[in-house]
C-alpha cells in the first residue's frame, strides 16, 4: 500500500505540477458537464517514487437534480486507492468483476474503454475497467448521478502535454478529507 497524500492545490500550477510527476494516468472527463468543476486533486504514492495512483474529483449538478460528485481513479494493481472510495474491502475490485457485458464505456484518445460496475457502498456506484495497463474506477455520489457515465464520456490523461488549458477549479470536495 502507498499512504494517500493530502490534496494537490487546486489551481493550474498545481495540475501542471501534479500531472509532470504521476506516474499512472491521470484522468479528466473532458469536456466537463455544463457546471460541472474540478474539486479534489491527490495522489497514493511518496516523493521518491511518485503517484501510483491518481484521484480526480469533480462536482456538480445531478442528472436527476441536486449536486453530485464524480471520482475517477487510476491506479496500479494492488494500490487499493479506488475500493477505499467505493467502500470495498480488498485492494482490488473482487469477485464477480467482468462477469458479463461491461455496464458502461468511456472513451479516451480513439480508444474505447470498458467499465463494470461493482457493488460499493450503498449510497454511491462504483465502476471499474482497466485502462494503460491501469485500473480505471470510476465513483459517483449520489448513485444517480452515474446516469451521466451512460453519454458518450471522454477521459483526457491530463500528463499528456495537450491536455486542456481552461480547466475550470471550484471549492475542495469533502470526499478527499
Amino acid at each position: 500500500m502507498q499512504p494517500l497524500q493530502p490534496a494537490v492545490a487546486l489551481s493550474p500550477e498545481g495540475l501542471r505540477s501534479f500531472a509532470a510527476e504521476s506516474r499512472v494516468p491521470l484522468w479528466l472527463p473532458w469536456p466537463l458537464p455544463l457546471g460541472w468543476l474540478v474539486t479534489g486533486l491527490t495522489y497514493a504514492g511518496d516523493d521518491r517514487t511518485g503517484a501510483h495512483a491518481t484521484v480526480v474529483v469533480c462536482s456538480g449538478p445531478a442528472p436527476l437534480g441536486g449536486a453530485a460528485d464524480l471520482m475517477v481513479m487510476a491506479e496500479e494493481p494492488g494500490i487499493g486507492v479506488g475500493a477505499r472510495f467505493a467502500g470495498l474491502p480488498g485492494p482490488d475490485p473482487g469477485d464477480g468483476f467482468m462477469t458479463g457485458p461491461p455496464t458502461v464505456k468511456a472513451h479516451t484518445a480513439g480508444h474505447v474503454i470498458a467499465l463494470w460496475e461493482v457493488m460499493g457502498e450503498a449510497d454511491r456506484s462504483v465502476y471499474v475497467g482497466e485502462a494503460r495497463g491501469h485500473w480505471l474506477w470510476m465513483v459517483t455520489w449520489p448513485e444517480t448521478a452515474s446516469l451521466m457515465l451512460y453519454s458518450r464520456l471522454h477521459l483526457v490523461d491530463l500528463r499528456e502535454a495537450a491536455y486542456p488549458a481552461d480547466v475550470p477549479f471550484g471549492a475542495r470536495s469533502p470526499r478527499l478529507a
